[in-house]
């Protein structure tokens, strides 16, 4: 082998070393910053879905984005806010009664009087609750030490809450700028091609949003109907809980059914088995019939590609992937449309194998 190749070699093995080098420290990158691109995704994701509102109300009533942007976020800021007291307040009103009938809600346990009293004594739980009392005491005394965790989760989430907040608004406000830079640097072909895709995809995720927020209501509706009937207390907070809850795809009216049909049983085992049927029934109409079908038409995609893209998000991602699988599948839609090329030609029309040769 001459030297030539020798040095040809040698380049290429560095070549491949340092690709393999650089991918390694990339993924390391983004390992390490995942929380951080999170927050930026899902700041995007909301921004896109805000950006219509704002030009909308800057081209009719507003002349200067900053104030438009800010009125927009206000009013979602302030709808939030009130979706929030409307679940907070009377929950927090009926942690304080129950802390406060704590002492004689225990003791009526141990005597199998009461809801709780009562359900332990049927599922045959009331003599072990006697018997190991002490371990139960204990255990909940337990329960108290990793309020520290607790405390720091609730202040990173609130941290994330804000970023992502602050991060979405600054989006939405130099979205022109950045659009106007971005376009400035492609010619005009390109340029329309952008500004196509661009629209379509801010189309695509309003849309997904809007079909998100329907099915939610409907499961609402669903719920507080079913509650009403069976004579739940709280039917509407509860509804209402499980609505928000079910914006999650897929799993959302699981967590959802947990805490209606715990309330449910502790009213009745009658009505706890009521609004456990309901759910089971429910939860499989909404992942293979109501998401596929009203998701399908919002964002333009047929319902096997929406219940496949969950599925996977939701698999890769967990829950972030699951709440982005579908407008992200919509975008790639758009992205093959404008990228991927079909071909003129016309596929043959299929033939009649029961046909003469004459008639082909």
């Amino acid at each position: 082998m001459s030297t030539a190749d020798d040095r040809s070699t040698a380049r290429s093995a560095l070549i491949v070393i340092g690709l393999v080098l650089a991918t390694a420290l990339g993924l390391a990158l983004l390992w390490a910053t995942r929380r951080i691109l999170v927050w930026i995704l899902v700041a995007a994701f909301f921004a896109v879905a805000l950006a219509p509102l704002v030009d909308l109300l800057q081209r009719r009533l507003v002349r200067r984005r900053a104030l438009a942007t800010l009125l927009v976020f206000l009013a979602a800021f302030v709808v939030l806010a009130g979706v929030a007291a409307l679940i907070l307040v009377p929950l927090l009103d009926e942690l304080a009664r129950f802390v406060d009938r704590a002492p004689e809600l225990l003791r009526d346990t141990r005597a199998g009087r009461g809801p709780l009293g009562q359900f332990l004594e049927r599922v045959g739980l009331l003599g072990y609750a006697r018997q190991h009392s002490d371990q139960i005491q204990q255990y909940g005394g337990q329960l108290r030490q990793p309020a520290v965790g607790l405390v720091r989760g609730v202040a990173e989430t609130v941290a994330g809450l804000l970023t992502i907040i602050v991060l979405a608004y600054l989006m939405v406000l130099e979205a022109p700028r950045i659009s106007h830079s971005v376009l400035g640097l492609v010619g005009d072909g390109r340029a329309r091609r952008l500004q196509r895709i661009g629209r379509e995809s801010s189309r695509t995720i309003t849309g997904y949003l809007s079909g998100n927020l329907l099915i939610s209501l409907i499961c609402g509706v669903l719920t507080y109907l079913v509650l009403l009937l069976t004579g739940v207390p709280f039917a509407a907070v509860i509804a209402l809980l499980v609505a928000v809850a079910d914006l999650i795809p897929l799993v959302g009216a699981a967590l959802g059914a947990i805490v209606a049909a715990g309330a449910a049983f502790l009213h009745s085992p009658t009505a706890g088995g009521v609004v456990l049927v309901f759910f089971v029934v429910y939860q499989q109409v909404e992942n293979h019939l109501l998401q596929p079908v009203i998701l399908a038409r919002a964002v333009h995609l047929n319902p096997l590609t929406v219940l496949v893209s969950v599925l996977l998000a939701a698999e890769l991602a967990g829950l972030v992937g699951a709440l982005l699988a579908i407008p992200a599948a919509g975008i790639g839609q758009i992205l093959l449309r404008e990228f991927v090329p079909t071909g003129d030609r016309e596929l043959p029309a299929p033939t009649d194998p029961r046909a003469g040769p004459a008639d082909r």
